[in-house]
C-alpha cells in the first residue's frame, strides 16, 4: 500500500518548558478557517478535539485545561471514550471510515499504529519534531510503521504484579515470587491468616477484549513461547504456548483465579485488590498512585511479573498520539502533540497518576524513585516486553485470540484445541 507522505511544517515551534508553551511562527491565532478535510497539510489553527479512553486518573483534563490556558484561541476539548480499548478502537474506525472531523488528535494503543497507518487513517507525522532520541526504543518502535513516523509516544506501559506485603510478611514470606509455583504456594501459605479469610489468590484482566489478548501473550511470553514470530508469522500452536495457556485455565478450574476474573477488566481487578479479595494482581501501573490513595497504603509493593520457570515477560502497552486525516487545524493539532508528550507532561503524568514515561531518563530520576519505588522493575519490564502482533489486520488478529482464550478459560475447549484452531485463525488473518 502507498503510505502518504507529509508537506514540510511552515514553521517551527519551541518549547519553553517553564511553562509548556508552544509559540509557533505567525498568527497563533484561531481563524478557524483550517484547512480541507483530508488534507495532509499542517495547517490551520483553532479549536481542536483529543480522544481518548475515559480519564480515570482526572490528570489528562488538568494538563488540557494547562494548553487551554496558554492558547485560549485554540482549545482543546476532551472526547472521553469508553474505558475498554475494543470500544475505543471501534469508535474511532467508524469516526475515520465516515471521513468525519470530528476527531482530531488520537490516543492509540499502541498496538494499533500499524492498522490505522496502513488504512490511511492517520497523518504521517515529521519525525525530527519530537525528542524520540529521549526515548525508549521499544516505545519509539510502536508509533512506527514501514519505518516512517505516525504517531508521537505519550506514555508507555508494561505489567507489574502487585502484592500484599504485610499479608506476605507476615507469613514469614520475605520475597515476591518469581514463578508461577512460587506465587501459588506463597498464596496459600498466606491464606491460613485470619486477616486473609475468603481472599483469592491471583487475577488479572480476563474478559474477552483486548485486556485479555495483553494476559494470554504475557502467559505464553512467560513460559517461552510466541504468538508470532520474529517475521510476523503466527506460531502458536507449541508445547510452550500451551504451558502458558495451561496455567491459566488450571488456574481458573483449581480457583487459584477466582471465577468472577473472567468478567474483570483493569478496573474490575483494581477494585477487586484494592478491597482486599485478592493477595496478588496482574496490572498496569496506573494502579500504583490509586491503591496508594486507598486503604491499602503501605500494605503492597509491585514485583516483576512471575513466569513458568523465573521472571516472566510483559506485553509492551502504551499509548501513542497520532493525527486524524480528515481533522481540521492539524498545526495547532502538531503543537498539543508535542505539548501533551513533552518531558513535562510526562513526568506530570507520571508524578499525580503513576502513568508510565516514554523518557528513558525519568526511571531513574532520585526524586521520582523515592516516589515511585517501582520505576526500576517497570523499566527492565518494558526494556524486555514483548510486543503484541504488530500487524495490519489487528482487529481480527486480537478477536481470534480473545476467543480462543476465553474458550480455554472458561472450560469449553481444552488448551490444546483452542491452540490448534487460534493458529488456523491466525494464518488466515495474517494472510490477507
Amino acid at each position: 500500500m502507498k503510505i502518504r507522505t507529509t508537506r514540510a511544517l511552515q514553521c517551527s515551534a519551541t518549547l519553553v518548558a517553564a511553562g509548556l508553551l508552544l509559540t509557533a511562527c505567525g498568527s497563533s491565532g484561531g481563524s478557524g478557517s483550517g484547512e480541507r478535510a483530508g488534507s495532509t497539510s499542517f495547517k490551520g489553527r483553532g479549536p481542536i478535539t483529543y480522544v481518548a479512553g475515559k480519564d480515570t486518573s482526572g490528570v489528562v483534563q488538568k494538563v488540557i485545561d494547562r494548553w487551554n490556558t496558554l492558547h485560549p484561541k485554540e482549545k482543546v476539548t476532551f472526547v472521553q471514550l469508553p474505558t475498554d480499548a475494543d470500544s475505543q478502537r471501534q469508535q474511532m474506525i467508524q469516526n475515520a471510515e465516515t471521513k468525519s472531523d470530528a476527531y482530531t488528535v488520537l490516543s492509540l494503543d499502541v498496538v494499533w499504529t500499524s492498522e490505522f497507518a496502513a488504512h490511511q487513517w492517520i497523518d504521517r507525522l515529521p519525525e525530527k519534531q519530537f525528542p524520540l532520541r529521549n526515548m525508549l526504543k521499544p516505545v519509539v518502535e510502536t508509533a512506527k510503521y514501514r519505518g516512517a513516523l505516525y504517531a508521537a509516544p505519550a506514555s508507555s506501559d508494561g505489567g507489574l504484579l502487585y502484592y500484599r506485603t504485610d499479608l506476605l510478611k507476615k507469613a514469614g514470606i520475605a520475597q515476591p515470587p518469581t514463578t508461577w509455583s512460587q506465587m501459588t504456594a506463597d498464596c496459600a501459605k498466606a491464606k491460613k491468616l485470619p486477616e486473609a479469610k475468603g481472599m483469592s489468590c491471583y487475577a488479572g484482566q480476563f474478559q474477552k477484549y483486548e485486556g485479555l489478548t495483553v494476559n494470554f501473550a504475557e502467559a505464553v511470553g512467560s513460559a517461552g513461547g510466541v504468538v508470532t514470530d520474529a517475521n510476523g508469522k503466527p506460531d502458536v500452536d507449541t508445547p510452550e504456548a500451551r504451558k502458558g495457556l495451561d496455567f491459566l485455565a488450571g488456574s481458573v478450574k483449581n480457583g487459584t483465579i477466582p471465577r468472577e476474573a473472567i468478567t474483570y477488566q483493569e478496573e474490575d481487578s483494581r477494585q477487586a485488590f484494592q478491597s482486599g479479595k485478592l493477595m496478588f494482581l496482574r496490572n498496569w501501573p496506573y494502579v500504583y498512585a490509586l491503591a496508594e490513595k486507598s486503604k491499602l497504603a503501605g500494605k503492597f509493593a509491585v514485583a516483576p511479573l512471575p513466569g513458568l520457570n523465573g521472571p516472566g515477560s510483559s506485553s509492551l502497552g502504551g499509548h501513542n498520539l497520532a493525527l486524524s486525516s480528515y481533522a481540521r487545524n492539524k498545526a495547532t493539532a502538531v503543537d498539543f502533540m508535542k505539548f501533551f508528550s513533552s518531558e513535562d507532561s510526562a513526568s506530570t503524568f507520571l508524578r499525580d497518576a503513576s502513568l508510565a514515561p516514554p523518557y528513558a531518563h525519568l526511571y531513574d530520576e532520585a526524586s521520582l524513585v523515592k516516589q515511585y519505588p517501582y520505576l526500576p522493575v517497570l523499566k527492565r519490564s518494558i526494556l524486555r516486553a514483548v510486543p503484541r502482533p504488530r500487524v495490519v489486520q489487528y482487529g481480527d488478529v486480537t478477536s481470534a485470540i480473545q476467543q480462543e482464550a476465553y474458550a480455554a478459560l472458561t472450560g469449553s475447549k481444552s488448551s490444546a484445541q483452542a491452540l490448534k484452531d487460534l493458529q488456523s485463525a491466525l494464518q488466515k488473518s495474517t494472510a490477507q
